[in-house]
């Protein structure tokens, strides 16, 4: 029953994660245009905010309980599903292929390292804004 409960958290939080990541997408390519991929570099920037964040939070401020949700159940629900669909690494390796395949070197060079750099800045910043009191 326990691992009933797990597939159905973590199929909940991905299909949540998914259309996020599809609505976030859309609105970046009106917004912005598609002449580079600011959606998903803001998807990948934002997740990856939010799963340091969210975990920090889940560690460190929710104590264990008896009831049917589970700080683990929680992770699964939202750190697994939703923002592993959300996410979107391997959408960010193609379109940074196709940028340096179609010959742009200096936007795609820019797209692989400001994705990376940014992602890993938004990491620490969701920590630290978990740790703010």
């Amino acid at each position: 029953m326990r691992l009933l409960l797990q597939i159905g958290l973590v199929a909940v939080g991905s299909a949540l994660g998914g259309l996020a990541r599809w609505g976030v997408g859309a609105w970046a390519a009106r917004l912005l245009g598609t002449a580079f991929p600011w959606g998903t570099l803001f998807i990948n920037v934002s997740g990856s905010l939010f799963v340091g964040w969210f975990s920090t939070v889940v560690s460190e401020r929710l104590i264990s309980g008896s009831g049917w949700l589970r700080p683990d159940d929680l992770r699964l629900m939202i750190a697994v599903g939703f923002t592993g669909s959300y996410t979107t690494f391997s959408t960010f390796e193609y379109e940074a292929h196709g940028l340096l395949r179609d010959g742009d070197g200096l936007l795609g060079m820019t797209y692989l390292f400001g994705s990376v750099f940014l992602g890993l800045l938004a990491v620490r910043l969701g920590m630290v804004l978990a740790q703010a009191r």
